[in-house]
């Protein structure tokens, strides 16, 4: 059932995640596309900390929307769709991963400030892409979870939701990532 359309005043209210989730399940193209709207930027974010490479992430995650436009009728709102939608596109990023051998990025995460000299910009690009590096060549479940938890910033408990494991296992993979990421950056950081 359509209310009024939007016409410049408050003719439609803001539907909530549970409306549009429950229209989506019954077909509605236009509720699920406003789910994909709110959601489509931490997904390929994921799917960008998990793969290192921009391109694969966008179609990975565009792969993630479909495998979750698929599987939305078994969708039962118990944790967040934010973390449904998020354990689809890691699981699309394993797949993806398993795939290929190695991708190679040049794009940096990091936006410089304008302070900076030519010299201190480079040292912060290599600083930066070492740091990508290690991330990458984490163990593939540790990596899942350092992204969820460093990079969206989900809580223990939603990322045990996420990825279908006790959080007892989310501390231990956190730290255990943390662990090899100290180890492999001191070296560098030494001489920083």
């Amino acid at each position: 059932m359509m209310e009024g359309t939007a016409s410049g005043g408050k003719s439609r209210p803001v539907e909530t995640e549970l409306e549009l989730i429950k229209q989506a399940q019954q077909g509605d193209r236009r509720a699920f596309g406003q789910l994909v709207r709110r959601h489509r930027e931490g997904a390929v974010n994921v799917v960008y900390r998990m793969c290192g490479d921009a391109d694969l992430a966008e179609e990975a995650a565009q792969e993630a929307f479909i495998r979750a436009w698929t599987n939305l009728p078994r969708y039962k709102p118990r944790s967040p769709f934010r973390n449904w939608l998020y354990r689809i596109a890691t699981n699309v990023a394993v797949d993806a991963l398993r795939s290929q051998k190695e991708t190679v990025d040049v794009e940096t995460v990091y936006l410089p400030s304008t302070d900076e000299g030519p010299e201190e910009l480079a040292e912060t690009r290599e600083r930066g892409e070492r740091v990508r590096q290690a991330v990458l060549n984490l163990p593939q479940a540790s990596r899942s979870v350092l992204v969820l938890r460093e990079y969206e910033d989900l809580s223990y408990k939603e990322i045990a939701d996420t990825l279908g494991i006790p959080i007892g296992t989310v501390m231990s993979r956190l730290n255990y990532a943390r662990t090899l990421l100290r180890q492999t950056l001191t070296p560098y950081m030494e001489g920083a």
